[in-house]
């Protein structure tokens, strides 16, 4: 056989070559004029890590005798993880020469014998006194750990190396102090501890989640294996192409395409015999699991070229945004069988294939016939207008009620005001005079669309091309969006997909899946790590919601104990100011801190539109550079400017930094979205949601929260 110029013979195809999230954050770090240097080592080494042009020089004084440094050129050096024996290679750092060498020396990378995890330990040497109170806790008995022995906490991943530093920890502060020391696993195994659930609880979640079985043997000299770790894979990522590669140096900092956390890809692979409902407060990473399904799905469930996976949520933002996040992980193939489509817009689009001959209206010309309708409310009882509204939006339409019978006979569980047989008779014409006035005027509501266009999929069976249907932000959809997608697609195993959280819920009354036809018993799951915003961020938002219970899209209660943050940071701060200018010059004043690539990861939030374009007109007067977040868009993250949206159009987004402006008494909640509250039920439903809605926009930041307001300030604050 001819062996062709340039071709390798040496490489096996056993070879593995893995990226550690490490790496990715240095790269970022370096000047872009090196980046391009360090892309084509990176390629060459993908290609052939046994090259005979890789030059790996070994690190003397080093603390893991298998870490190499790699030159990759006058100036920089990488770190590679390169085992004595075994195909398994890892990229770990690349810095300037000093600074490489530097970042090395304290490092350690082994296998856990109980877990089977690849873990990096920092061996920094602990300080005689922290080992003297670690060891006085272990005698004693004392600290926060002090009833579990050490082969108890070595089974849920804590280092026997950093032991004695658990040890030392007394309280949940102590916790938080020494997390950058511990591998994640082992963080969040201790928390869970802390936080009160038992040693079996935690034992068996850790244990499904590395998807370990208890009889397994552990080879600590396996790399290999250990690279298959779900835990491994929170830090590590194995390459398989050169197509994969440049698309992972090509956005860096988008480490949610590749790293998942256990929690996440057990929820991405799930197998199910229905439907599946993932809960998470904001920030776990519903929407990247979600995405992550859809892929996976389309690539290893669906064995028929024609099937197809709706992607669907209520905005449409929201949706251009997921189809493009969704391009950015899926290849070509699978994008060509999902469709991405906000909920509305799918409605409207099945209809008129069907030659459907309403028209769908969202206000303004219903608006007019609603008005003409209630000139029939009965002048002998002392209702107020917003009671009809919401009797239609939260009794008439959910329930499909279409005559005096079935409205006489219906359950207004939820209505805080009792209507007995008598006064139902008298307040129906108004409803029957709506409904006739939409059917005179080919108009219909969206419920009602939705309603039309499920009983079309009755009529009509098993019409549409869809295996599967993912949905996200499902809170925010009504009962006749659930039973539609319910009536979507057939019965299969892994059917749908739904992801929520209550605690977000800004448009709609809380729903339940069941009601819906949607069952979900035994499929009901919940992801409690929050990866986008600090804790400090978190624990701010979350008290905003102080005092108040939240559903669990099926009739039960979420709880936020047990959330958590793996990021740390500064305290959100609130700024009050006696006058808007006072607001103003300061919101100017700190968006003045930053250059270009700066100033487009900050967004003001302001609870209405018309509040942002006060705003907007006053930072743009100051000759800062702004671009409006629309909601029939997705944002273009290269286009210049602050960042400018409502409360509303937020949501599903993130930045670096949120500034809430305008966080005043009458605003922050809205007194207009609180007036025509009928009695102390709805009142507290109008409350909880304007409270979702500054949940919602302080969770949007990774690291600082600003909140500002002029005059009294909000009581929420």
């Amino acid at each position: 056989m001819t062996t062709q110029p340039g071709t390798n013979t040496n490489l096996q195809p056993s070879v593995r070559v893995a990226i550690s999230t490490d790496f990715l954050d240095a790269f970022c770090q370096i000047p872009q004029s090196q980046q391009s240097k360090v892309r084509r080592f990176v390629e060459k080494f993908k290609a052939d890590p046994r090259s005979s042009g890789i030059n790996y020089e070994k690190i003397e004084g080093a603390a893991d005798e298998n870490l190499r440094s790699v030159r990759i050129d006058q100036a920089y050096r990488g770190i590679v993880l390169k085992p004595e024996s075994g195909n398994v290679y890892a990229l770990l750092w690349v810095d300037n020469h000093d600074d490489d060498y530097k970042w090395a020396m304290n490092k350690v990378y082994s296998i856990h014998p109980e877990t089977g995890a690849l873990q990096v330990l920092p061996v920094e040497q602990i300080s005689e006194q922290l080992e003297d109170k670690a060891e006085e806790a272990e005698q004693e008995r004392t600290g926060l750990y002090r009833e579990y022995r050490d082969r108890e906490l070595a089974r849920l991943g804590i280092p026997q190396e950093l032991m004695a530093l658990v040890r030392s920890v007394n309280t949940e502060e102590d916790l938080d102090l020494i997390e950058t020391h511990l591998p994640q696993e082992a963080y969040e195994a201790l928390f869970l501890l802390a936080a009160g659930d038992t040693l079996r609880e935690v034992d068996r979640e850790m244990a499904e989640l590395r998807q370990q079985r208890a009889e397994e043997e552990i080879d600590t000299s396996d790399y290999a294996a250990a690279f298959d770790n779900p835990d491994s894979q929170r830090r590590f990522h194995v390459v398989e192409d050169e197509l994969e590669l440049a698309e992972i140096l090509s956005a860096p900092l988008e480490k949610w395409r590749v790293f998942l956390h256990p929690s996440q890809r057990r929820l991405v692979q799930m197998n199910a015999n229905g439907p599946i409902r993932v809960l998470g407060g904001a920030g776990t990473g519903k929407t990247v699991v979600a995405m992550h399904r859809a892929n996976y799905l389309v690539e290893n469930v669906f064995d028929e070229p024609e099937q197809r996976l709706l992607f669907t949520t209520f905005t449409v933002n929201l949706a251009a945004d997921i189809e493009e996040n969704l391009a950015k992980i899926c290849s070509d193939d699978v994008l060509e069988r999902i469709e991405v489509v906000n909920l509305d817009k799918w409605v409207t689009q099945f209809l008129r294939k069907q030659g459907y001959d309403y028209s769908i209206d969202y206000g303004a010309r219903t608006e007019t016939l609603w008005e003409n309708a209630l000139d029939l409310r009965p002048s002998e009882m002392d209702l107020t207008r917003s009671f009809y509204r919401d009797e239609w939006e939260q009794v008439i339409q959910p329930q499909e009620i279409m005559s005096l019978n079935d409205y006489l006979r219906v359950s207004r569980v939820g209505r805080v005001t009792p209507l007995g047989r008598r006064q139902r008779k008298a307040i129906w014409p108004v409803f029957e005079e709506y409904r006739t006035l939409l059917d005179e005027n080919r108009l219909r509501e969206a419920d009602g669309a939705m309603r039309d266009a499920r009983l079309l999929l009755e009529r009509q069976g098993n019409i549409l091309p869809y295996r599967s249907i993912v949905v996200d932000e499902a809170q925010d959809l009504g009962r006749q969006a659930l039973m539609l997608l319910r009536a979507m697609v057939p019965e299969y195993s892994q059917d749908i997909f739904i992801v929520g959280d209550a605690h977000q819920r800004i448009y709609r009354h809380p729903i339940t899946l069941s009601d819906a036809g949607i069952d979900i018993v035994g499929r009901g799951q919940k992801l409690r790590i929050n990866y986008r915003t600090t804790e400090e961020n978190r624990r701010w938002a979350v008290n905003s919601l102080r005092d108040v219970t939240f559903d669990d899209l099926d009739g039960g209660v979420d709880e936020q104990t047990g959330y958590r943050s793996l990021m740390h940071g500064v305290d959100p701060e609130v700024h009050p100011f006696d006058t808007f200018s006072d607001e103003i010059r300061f919101l100017v004043e700190y968006l003045s801190r930053f250059d270009e690539e700066g100033l487009n990861q900050v967004c003001v939030v302001a609870r209405t539109g018309q509040l942002l374009d006060q705003y907007e007109g006053a930072i743009r007067a100051n000759s800062i550079p702004t671009y409006s977040i629309r909601r029939t868009r997705p944002e273009d993250r290269s286009a210049p400017g602050v960042r400018l949206a409502t409360m509303h159009r937020v949501k599903g987004l993130e930045f670096e930094r949120v500034v809430i402006t305008g966080a005043n008494d009458d605003v922050i909640p809205l007194s207009q979205a609180l007036a025509g509250a009928v009695g102390d039920s709805d009142k507290e439903l109008r409350e909880k949601r304007e409270r979702s809605l500054l949940y919602v926009a302080a969770t949007r930041a990774r690291s600082e929260v600003h909140v500002t307001c002029h005059g009294t300030p909000s009581r929420y604050l």
